[in-house]
């Protein structure tokens, strides 16, 4: 699609006198079917939301978010439902304009259109936005099949500038595995969760051209590359958390108007995120706000603790969280995947975290699991893994 498509995207051309219904489309087993569903809602004539694919329980919990048989909101010509990673989902009211202008400020700070790589469900935010910019800078993208070997599907892409957006699950898989095929891409972006500085190091290393974002589906995506804000966007710092500004807003959140009070004033938008800004403007995120572990009146950042643990030898992968402790007021848990042979405890994992971030962060309850679960967006599962496991200690 050319460029010129887009001009005048911002919210739907129909008349506000006519009540708009949002009919749910199940995400398709080819993405490149949802195109000219896609286009519709950029040129503001048709709304579209995607629901995920996975369980039927999942689907309907979707769907029982988007409560199509209510009007749709105006303004609002996208509507992605979050993952529920802090809670239950919602379904978050984006603007043409704004995923207009997300795509077209990533498309400058990368260097222009080129071929993407489709790796992310299209009913999350970040496979969204592969279909948008696609869209804008006038290419199709290709579609990674399931299974398929990441070589395989760079050659399927066109010999142009190349570029893919990626989970940190992801990122590892395909360093450990193929990481001559990252190498192929202009650009990996990597967001969704917190990456760790030691893969990203890793990545880096091995000739990655991988770009850290941050972002969430309320900022139609990443919105901050490598800590430097997008054109247009705006951030600042309030009591320790992260707010945005900037035309990539949503207007707010379906059929909630308390909430999205409480979370859109005054053009900003609060993340829940801890982080801090440099004195030359860049931002470092340190995790949730709502994730945060108090333990013996000392704060605990989940993602520090899982950073650690996954540099032991004996641990593959590892998701944290609190748990009710009648001493600590919480307990640091975590479950961690053993690597192959390993038997990780906690006579080995609490001193290696403790030398590196301080008694309080060592784990007092583990779990051994034999994979982190995802949310359809590819975030891990913190809620469902806490859920999950059981109450004893390893």
């Amino acid at each position: 699609m050319a460029r010129g498509s887009f001009e005048g995207a911002g919210g739907s051309l129909l008349s506000d006198l006519v009540p708009r219904h949002l009919t749910p489309v199940p995400a398709p087993a080819d993405p490149l079917a949802l195109v000219p569903q896609v286009r519709a809602a950029l040129d503001g004539t048709a709304p579209l939301a995607v629901l995920p694919a996975g369980p039927p329980a999942a689907v309907e919990a979707a769907r029982a978010v988007l409560r199509p048989e209510q009007p749709l909101e105006d303004g609002a010509d996208l509507v992605v439902v979050t993952s529920g990673s802090t809670g239950g989902g919602r379904g978050v009211l984006l603007p043409a304009g704004a995923v207009h202008a997300s795509a077209e400020a990533t498309l400058h700070r990368l260097g222009g259109p080129g071929a993407w790589l489709l790796a992310l469900p299209v009913s999350a935010i970040a496979g969204l936005q592969v279909l948008c910019r696609s869209l804008l800078g006038g290419t199709a993208p290709t579609v990674l099949g399931s299974g398929e070997p990441l070589t395989a599907a760079v050659a399927r892409m066109p010999a142009r500038r190349r570029y893919t957006s990626l989970v940190p699950t992801q990122l590892r898989r395909y360093l450990d595995a193929e990481p001559a095929a990252l190498r192929a891409f202009d650009a990996v972006l990597v967001g969704g969760a917190a990456t760790d500085a030691a893969l990203l190091a890793r990545a880096r290393d091995e000739d990655v051209a991988v770009v850290t974002t941050y972002g969430m589906t309320e900022t139609a995506g990443g919105c901050v590359y490598d800590g430097e804000p997008l054109g247009g966007v705006q951030v600042r710092v309030t009591d320790g958390g992260v707010e945005l500004a900037g035309p990539v807003l949503a207007t707010g959140y379906r059929l909630d108007p308390e909430g999205t009070a409480a979370a859109f004033t005054g053009g900003w938008f609060r993340t829940r995120d801890a982080g801090t800004l440099d004195d030359s403007g860049r931002l470092t995120v340190h995790g949730r706000l709502d994730d945060v572990v108090v333990t013996g009146g000392v704060n605990v950042a989940p993602q520090a603790v899982e950073a650690v643990l996954r540099q032991h030898p004996d641990v593959v992968d590892a998701v944290v969280f609190g748990r009710p402790d009648d001493e600590w007021g919480q307990r640091v848990a975590a479950a961690v995947v053993p690597a192959p042979g390993a038997t990780p405890d906690l006579a080995a994992l609490r001193p290696w975290v403790a030398e590196r971030l301080g008694g309080p962060a060592a784990p007092r309850e583990l779990h051994r699991i034999d994979a982190v679960p995802t949310l359809h967006t590819g975030k891990p599962d913190r809620r469902g893994v806490a859920a999950a496991v059981t109450h004893r200690r390893s």
